[in-house]
């Protein structure tokens, strides 16, 4: 958190869904970003040195899913937390980056609210 606001950045194909966690993420006191696909996601983590966590979804177009761009994160920003959200597949935490949460759609907002106060106050 490089002020008193954390950034996350939500990455989801389907733009219905992508609002309602970008809004969640706003009522929630976050600064929100948000990508399509994992190469937009990329883009941004690139151009922003104050992204805190990245929320994403499993299943997206492009040159990478959700848990490849996870392992991607985890690798190139390892201070990002990360948060995988799936309503099509359940994984197993040994198939995330170490520290990264599973979720499965429909999540819980309280949940994901609760979930990142947590992950962002470590």
């Amino acid at each position: 958190m490089k002020n008193d606001r954390a950034v996350v950045l939500v990455v989801e194909d389907d733009p219905l869904i992508r609002m309602g966690a970008v809004d969640l993420v706003m009522a929630a006191g976050y600064e929100a970003l948000e990508a399509r696909d994992a190469d937009a996601a990329i883009a941004i983590l690139e151009m922003r040195t104050d992204i805190d966590l990245v929320f994403t979804d499993v299943q997206m177009p492009g040159t990478m899913d959700g848990i490849k761009l996870a392992h991607y994160i985890r690798e190139r920003w390892p201070p990002v937390r990360i948060m995988v959200a799936s309503g099509a597949a359940i994984l197993a935490e040994s198939e995330l980056p170490m520290g990264s949460l599973f979720f499965s759609k429909p999540y819980n907002d309280t949940a994901i609210t609760d979930t990142m106060a947590r992950m962002l106050a470590s």
